[in-house]
This record gives C-alpha cells, structure tokens and sequence, in this order.
C-alpha cells in the first residue's frame, strides 16, 4: 500500500525521511517541531538550521540529515499559521505536501512519514488538513512510485483510541453473537413452523421490514417519503442548521463528489461514501439507516466496516481519521488512504 494512514510518534518511524512542521524563523516551535528537535538532537539539529539555512518562507521546504532519528532525513515543511482560511493557509500547506514529496524524489527517498501538517499548534482544522494531505499524495502517487505514510499521534487520537478500543472488541463480537444467536432462534421456528425456503425468506423480509418502519420518526419518514438519498441527506443537513461545506469536509469527501449530490437529485455515491457521508452530517443510528436505505444499502451486523461505522455513529463519535485508523487496526479496507 503506498499511502497508509498510522498512530505512532514519528520521530520513531523506520522511514528514509520524515516531514517535519517548521517555523519560518530559525526557532523552534511547539508539538512536532519542538518533539523533531528533541529527538534528532537538539543542539546539533538547530546549528545546522541557523548555519546552513536560515529564514525560510511559508510554504518553502528544506532538507537536513536525520542527526539522531531512526530516519536518514528530516524534510522541513514551513507550515501556514492559521488565520480564517481566506489568507492563502490552504495553498500554502498544499506546496508544503508538493514540495516535500519532489524533494524527497530528488533525494532518492523510497519512504517518508508526514505528520497532518499545520493542524496542531499552527491551527489549520484538522478534517480539511486530512483532506489536502490525502489529495496531494494521492496525485503525486500517480505518477511516482514511494512508500508513503501519514502519521497521527496527538493527544485526543490517543487517548479516544484507549477509549474505545475494548469497547470497540465487544461491540463486534457482541454484534456477531446477536447475529449468531438470532439466526438459530429463526431456524428453530422455522423448523417448528415447517417453513421452506421461499417462506423463510419472506419471513425474515417481514421482520426486517417491521425494523425498519419502527427506526425511525414516523412523521418524518411521512414528510419525506419519497426523498432521494441527496434530497433526503441535504434536508437532514439543513434541519440540524450545518454548514455543507463543513459537512463533506469532516466526511472527508471531496468538493466535486458533494457537488454531484447537490446537482443530480438522483445521483448514488458507493456505500463507503455515503457511510462517510453519514458521520459527516453527525446523523444518529437511525438516521443513517434510512439514509442508506435510499440509496439502496444497508447495515450489515455480519461486516466489520459496518459495525465499526455503527459504533462510532452510535456513540456519537463523528472522526473520520480515528475511524479510519481503526478499520485499518482490524484488518479491514481503509477509506482515506
């Protein structure tokens, strides 16, 4: 996989280069910045920054020797401070990726590890952040062949994966037991009833009908009937007052797939996307299943990406990268990456 999305401390990663988050001035910043300096040696890392370097720019990269780190490089990202994001932040720390990664090509590099450039101490939103970062490696990949990771290790990450992790492991298994436990209590009436297979089937069409119609409000489902998966996913959007923009960036989708569903009323994107979509608009569990069901897709309590999707949803935990991390932690297909 050339792009992998990871929880570690990247002055830990084993890669030919990591990227670090730099300060404009020579001087050393907080978070990753100051975590660089400390673990590559701090002395001799910051002479060779005022000797060899000196004031660098926003949105300028600069290369220097790994010193102490596990890494060979470190590749100096000057990251945008932050303002309203109508100051140039975004294609400031979209040169930051560019010019990273060609550096890194010019010096031969096969690995490197970026941290979510700008979005600690330097304030960028981290969803947006995720976004950029995955758009520009994502099109550099397509053209260049290199060993790629984006490495997420800040406090909230960590502590909300100790959170959820055995939480997480039980409300799989205890969803593959219900699943399990269901199913032989429906084949021993079925048994019982002398059901065939049409009728089994008709049966459990039934049952998972009657769910349905008692998921959700009932005078909504009136009002909104016939809504199309974007008619229906803009209205929930406007009923809870967000802002699109805001919406498909914490989903992590892109601009011009949001503006297919905005545009085309009848317009499905895959399930991952609309599962994405769902956390996005921070919809409850039986909002989502609705959702999808306009789309034509489902729940499954037999696939882990939908468990994992309906644990998070159903404990109000609408981050697509701890999401992520977490699918790809139980082996399953990752989204972002």
């Amino acid at each position: 996989m050339p792009l992998k999305i990871v929880r570690n401390d990247i002055t830990k990663m084993h890669t030919q280069a990591i990227v670090n988050t730099a300060n404009e001035q020579v001087a050393v910043g907080p978070g990753c910045d100051k975590a660089v300096y400390d673990a590559a040696g701090f002395e001799e890392l910051f002479a060779y920054r005022k000797e060899k370097v000196g004031v660098v720019p926003e949105g300028e990269v600069f290369i220097t020797p790994g010193f102490g780190l596990k890494a060979k490089y470190i590749i100096h990202a000057v990251s945008p401070l932050y303002k309203d994001g109508n100051q140039g932040e975004e294609e400031k720390l979209r040169l930051c990726y560019r010019r990273s990664l060609e550096l890194a090509r010019k010096n031969a590099i096969r690995s490197v590890a970026f941290p979510l450039i700008a979005t600690g101490s330097y304030g960028y939103p981290k969803e947006e952040g995720m976004r950029i970062a995955v758009d520009e490696i994502n099109a550099f990949l397509l053209q260049n062949r290199m060993q790629i990771y984006i490495v997420v290790f800040d406090e909230k990450a960590t502590m909300l994966g100790r959170s959820i992790y055995p939480d997480l492991e039980e409300y799989i298994d205890r969803r593959y037991e219900e699943e399990t436990e269901i199913r032989g209590i429906l084949a021993n009436r079925f048994e019982a009833m002398h059901l065939g297979k049409a009728e089994r089937n008709c049966f459990c069409e039934s049952i998972e009908a009657f769910e349905e119609a008692h998921d959700s409000k009932l005078e909504e489902r009136l009002r909104h009937l016939s809504d199309t998966f974007s008619e229906y996913l803009l209205y929930l959007i406007e009923e809870k007052e967000m802002d699109s923009v805001d919406v498909y960036k914490r989903a992590i989708v892109d601009k011009k797939t949001f503006s297919k569903l905005k545009n085309d009323s009848h317009y499905h994107p895959n399930k991952l996307t609309a599962l994405c979509l769902c956390v996005g608009a921070k919809l409850n569990l039986d909002e989502t299943k609705d959702l999808l069901a306009r789309a034509g897709y489902a729940l499954s309590p037999c696939d882990k990406t939908d468990i994992i999707f309906s644990y998070f949803i159903e404990n109000e935990i609408y981050d697509m990268i701890e999401l992520d991390i977490q699918l790809e932690e139980h082996g399953e297909r990752c989204i972002i990456s």
